[in-house]
């Protein structure tokens, strides 16, 4: 059961206004907002945006097969068939709630300073082991990534894996809205988004919208090593929580090496390398938990594959090992991949960092703050593609760990290629807008 919808059922879920429809009993087997994907039977819904819009392309969208399209007001329809609204995108987020409440499978719906996508992963790769996952893809996890996934489940899924990225107050608590998770797992409170929330406290709050508008008898799994998580928290949610961590925790877990977690009286293969993943890997537990599920089929272990520059290890012919974060980096996520590179057994250990963007006022301190993990783990050098502030306060405080400075991804590569010897192991590091990938790609075979 793919989406399918006559023309009544969506007019009376939107309470829109019609025009020029031949037959309302007609079946919608889908809703799309691209009009290049059009296909004969589907709906177009026309979205405004900053750089496009939507109703520019009804009538070719219309002459492409489509029974309808879903416009607001502000739109001359002429003869065309059409739904009317008063916003096409909350339109979109009805739809795609209606569509989500027609299934009684659990939603699973994850948030987080840092680690959503990985969690996300590690979530769907281990319920994958109990029944078929519909997970987010790639980065729709705004409020026209969130319909557009709940849309997209039919009647062979069992769980969906539903992530929720934030930029400003409000925006989870819509998500929550539309997606009425069953379970909400929240990864922790850090400071990504500080420089436009203004405050760890402000970020807490945004990420607990999760829960303030989640279902009451849903489940809320939170992490027990954020006390300012846990503290939020209490203040919007007083149903049934589960906790997870390495320190305590309803589900705890101890580190037996660096590839094994142990959890009670199992043991589980880690997927992915270091604390920061192993406190990920716990959130995973905790959903198996939440919906009663043996955790015993886990014991053999999972595969993963993220998306590249998340958690990426490429191992060259040369006794090179690349540790790849490149996708995006936040002060806790960028601490906490520092210490997995000082922990990775090899010669010499070389960190390559970039900007972390968006910290406002915090953003020197928390920069030389990474200067000062780079020098207390004792690394071997630091290699610094940065916004100058932010590159002298990190080179600063990694003193006397030698650092290098450098204006383009071209000196980067080149300095490396000049340094990179057998035995050494590297870490790239840096927000998306760095494009310290670009850099990696070239050190590839």
């Amino acid at each position: 059961m793919s989406f399918h919808a006559t023309l009544e059922q969506i007019i009376s879920v939107l309470e829109a206004s019609f025009q020029n429809l031949p037959d309302r009993s007609c079946t919608a087997t889908s809703i799309t907002t691209d009009s290049r994907a059009v296909k004969p039977g589907e709906i177009f819904l026309a979205l405004r945006g900053e750089k496009f819009d939507g109703h520019d392309f009804v009538e070719s969208a219309i002459a492409q097969g489509a029974i309808a399209a879903i416009v607001d007001a502000q739109f001359d329809a002429g003869d065309l068939p059409v739904l009317i609204v008063p916003d096409t995108l909350v339109a979109y987020q009805a739809i795609g709630h209606w569509w989500r409440t027609q299934f009684k499978i659990p939603i699973i719906a994850i948030t987080g300073s840092v680690g959503k996508t990985t969690t996300k992963e590690l979530i769907a790769a281990v319920l994958s082991k109990y029944g078929k996952v519909h997970k987010t893809q790639a980065n729709y996890n705004n409020e026209i990534g969130v319909p557009k996934t709940l849309l997209e489940l039919n009647q062979d899924h069992d769980f969906a894996v539903i992530e929720m990225g934030m930029r400003a107050l409000g925006e989870i608590a819509l998500l929550s809205q539309i997606a009425s998770p069953d379970i909400s797992v929240i990864t922790n409170v850090g400071t990504a988004h500080i420089g436009i929330l203004g405050s760890r406290e402000a970020i807490a709050q945004a990420k607990c919208e999760l829960l303030a508008e989640m279902p009451k008898d849903s489940v809320a799994i939170l992490n027990y090593e954020n006390p300012l998580l846990l503290e939020t928290a209490k203040t919007v949610w007083q149903g049934k929580s589960i906790t997870y961590g390495l320190s305590g925790g309803d589900v705890q877990g101890h580190l037996i090496n660096p590839e094994t977690l142990k959890v009670e009286d199992l043991a589980f293969p880690l997927p992915l390398l270091g604390e920061h993943n192993a406190l990920n890997f716990l959130a995973a537990l905790a959903v198996v938990k939440a919906l009663n599920l043996d955790a015993s089929k886990l014991t053999e272990g999972i595969e993963v594959d993220l998306p590249s520059g998340r958690a990426k290890r490429y191992e060259l012919s040369n006794d090179v090992v690349i540790l790849d974060e490149s996708y995006n980096a936040g002060l806790e996520s960028m601490l906490a991949s520092l210490k997995l590179l000082a922990q990775t057994e090899g010669e010499r250990r070389i960190a390559v960092l970039g900007t972390m963007k968006e910290l406002g006022d915090w953003s020197i301190q928390y920069h030389r703050q990474v200067g000062e993990q780079v020098k207390n783990l004792k690394l071997d050098r630091l290699l610094i593609l940065a916004d100058p502030g932010e590159a002298e306060a990190m080179a600063t405080a990694a003193a006397p760990v030698l650092a290098e400075k450098f204006e383009n991804h071209e000196a980067v590569v080149a300095r490396l290629n000049q340094l990179m010897q057998s035995g050494d192991r590297l870490l790239f590091k840096a927000s998306r807008a760095v494009g310290l990938d670009r850099v990696v790609a070239q050190l590839l075979p």
